[in-house]
């Protein structure tokens, strides 16, 4: 099917009371088995292009990639500008066909992240893309701190800037290699009452424990989660156990297309994790499942 937009994957999530996984993808062979591992699910996905993906691959052939798995997809699919920093790289995302992009004002000053963000967001309504915006900042595992979100400025930026979701900072951080986050409930109940309809995303959904991102997910308090860390974490662990075991292998494509099966196997978990309303396809998600509840 064609490209899906962001705003009506998430509308549709935040009403039946589950999440959608933002899948950070760096090549072909994570981006096909991310949407086969949808498709077994039978849940949505969103095909995410973040900075080093775009720094390692043009932003055009991504965008090509992630058309064509959408077109040949069972389940809706959107692509997805994530961490543009400037208008630039939004007119060229929505130059490319992307279905959705993200504006990253989060280091500016709440007028200048508004007006940026309101700017994006003129682009992307032009193009008939939904538009993401980050307000308080999510920092980095060993890098840069976070800094909260203000319930009360996220009111505001929402209803100044119409964005479609807005990405919070609320304990949240990028990088994590284990679920040591700590949600602050209470300041995330506070910000979904301020901004009303707009779908929240937690960035560094990684750092999270799968029954908590459930939990967040049934509440209706956050919608979509953004994952890159523990799917790469899966990738290589599988590539060294493939050269471990297949020692004489040098064909790239014999030896990514070796990791595939494993990529699909903790995809599909991960998004089951988000649906318990839905009956999980294999233990490790019903697990999730019931852990949750």
């Amino acid at each position: 099917m064609p490209l899906a937009g962001l705003a009506d994957i998430l509308t549709e999530a935040r009403a039946g009371g589950y999440g959608v996984a933002g899948l950070v993808v760096q090549g072909w062979e994570d981006a096909k088995s991310y949407v086969l591992a949808a498709e077994q699910a039978e849940c949505p996905v969103i095909l995410q292009a973040g900075p080093g993906a775009r720094a390692h691959t043009p932003l055009p052939v991504l965008g090509r990639i992630f058309a064509e798995l959408a077109n040949s997809a069972a389940v809706p699919v959107a692509s997805h500008l994530d961490h543009a920093k400037g208008l630039d790289e939004i007119k060229q995302a929505l130059e490319c066909g992307f279905s959705s992009v993200m504006i990253d004002g989060s280091e500016m000053r709440l007028a200048e992240n508004i007006e940026l963000t309101c700017r994006a967001a003129e682009l992307a309504r032009l193009a008939g893309a939904s538009v993401e915006a980050e307000l308080g900042f999510v920092g980095y595992a060993e890098g840069a701190a976070s800094v909260m979100t203000d319930p009360q400025e996220a009111g505001q930026f929402v209803a100044e800037t119409g964005v479609d979701a807005l990405a919070v900072s609320v304990g949240n951080t990028h990088l994590q290699t284990g679920k040591q986050a700590v949600i602050d409930s209470g300041r995330l109940a506070e910000i979904a009452a301020a901004t009303a309809n707009c779908a929240l995303v937690l960035h560094g959904g990684s750092g999270i424990a799968a029954p908590l991102r459930a939990r967040l997910a049934a509440e209706r308090l956050v919608t979509k989660f953004n994952i890159g860390t523990e799917l790469r974490q899966v990738f290589g662990a599988g590539l060294r156990r493939y050269l471990a075991a297949n020692p004489g292998s040098f064909d790239r494509v014999e030896i990514l297309s070796g990791l595939m099966p494993d990529m699909i196997t903790e995809c599909r978990a991960i998004l089951a994790g988000l649906r318990p309303d839905r009956t999980a396809p294999d233990a490790q998600a019903k697990k999730l499942r019931s852990t949750s509840q």
